[in-house]
């Protein structure tokens, strides 16, 4: 109730305008938190899980982690662990740094709990973040990085641009997701097509294998709630062709289905949608991938979870970690802890 009432509408009033502006002072506050490693500590006994899980051969604190896209460079890693996270995912990071869209590109609909953003992965670029992640040692908890297209990078050149990134940041990353389902960059949903997922899974794959001398970081695909079950599946295919270690499912989606009337308006946007509107459609897309590879390909469920039943149906769906991004934003670390505190009860 603290962070609805005081945190929350503090912060969604600075960012009235523009919601980058809020995100940005969530950050500052966050990077300072880092800094002191016994609030980091005392934190982490309140909002963390007490159950560990082991999932791709990697050990989890706790099933509930932070998606990609909240902390893009790695600003703040020492302090997502004390608010609960039993895993961090960044990025999405770029081979080369780039700006991202124009502003705005960031669009909060309070009445229907979503965002809609059209960021187009801007961050510091992939050497940027190596050279951090080596600066700042151990996070804590596994980190997950996700590797994207540079905007500047023909679609035909994919393969190196997702290559290098790769290379850079293969001794810090526990896992890497391959995101080729983002809606802000042109051409990159193409990607999920089978023929050029299969050139790009293996061409990871076999760089993942020399990288570590035979002992590859896992890799997962994440995938577009908007895909077909029929398109699903060949990206499925080709996962197993290359023993990828699992899916994130879902991005966000280009649909604008259970919006507010309020909120219709600024659902004109251009961009992916994430939060409560979709809740249904990512859980199903978790359920068809559980279903369609007999509940032994990993998945980490991601869209639209905002409580505690929210992410206990997404597990029970077939996921095996959930990640939080929009619920985080309109819920806070209460959130977190609640869902670590009925995962734990199980």
């Amino acid at each position: 109730m603290v962070y609805k009432q005081l945190l929350r509408r503090t912060l969604f009033a600075l960012g009235k305008g523009d919601p980058e502006i809020a995100h940005e002072r969530t950050m500052v506050g966050l990077v300072r938190l880092g800094k002191v490693p016994p609030a980091v500590a005392a934190a982490r006994k309140v909002f963390g899980a007490r159950t560990e899980h082991t999932v791709f051969g990697v050990r989890f604190p706790g099933r509930v982690g932070l998606a990609a896209g909240m902390d893009k460079d790695g600003r703040a890693l020492k302090a997502w662990p004390a608010l609960g996270f039993g895993h961090v995912e960044v990025g999405t990071v770029t081979r080369h740094a780039q700006p991202g869209n124009p502003r705005p590109r960031l669009f909060r609909l309070a009445e229907s709990e979503a965002i809609i953003n059209r960021m187009g992965f801007n961050n510091a670029g992939a050497d940027a973040l190596a050279a951090r992640l080596r600066a700042i040692g151990p996070v804590g908890v596994p980190l997950g990085i996700s590797i994207g297209k540079s905007k500047v990078t023909p679609v035909e050149e994919a393969v190196e641009d997702y290559r290098h990134s790769l290379r850079a940041l293969h001794p810090y990353g526990d896992y890497f997701a391959i995101n080729v389902s983002s809606p802000n960059t042109p051409g990159l949903r193409g990607l999920q097509d089978r023929a050029a997922l299969d050139e790009l899974v293996g061409e990871l794959r076999r760089e993942s294998v020399a990288l570590a001398h035979g002992a590859p970081r896992p890799l997962l695909v994440k995938i577009a709630p908007d895909l077909t079950d029929q398109a699903i599946a060949e990206v499925l295919q080709v996962c197993a062709d290359h023993e990828v270690a699992g899916v994130i499912a879902t991005n966000t989606t280009l649909a604008r289905d259970g919006l507010a009337s309020v909120d219709r308006n600024v659902g004109a946007e251009a961009g992916g949608l994430s939060g409560r509107p979709l809740t249904e459609r990512a859980r199903d897309v978790v359920a068809f991938v559980a279903k369609e590879t007999g509940g032994a390909l990993p998945i980490i469920g991601v869209g639209g979870v905002f409580d505690v039943d929210g992410a206990l149906r997404m597990l029970d769906a077939g996921a095996s970690l959930v990640q939080l991004y929009t619920g985080f934003i309109f819920e806070g670390p209460p959130l977190v802890r609640r869902i670590n505190r009925a995962v734990d009860a199980r």
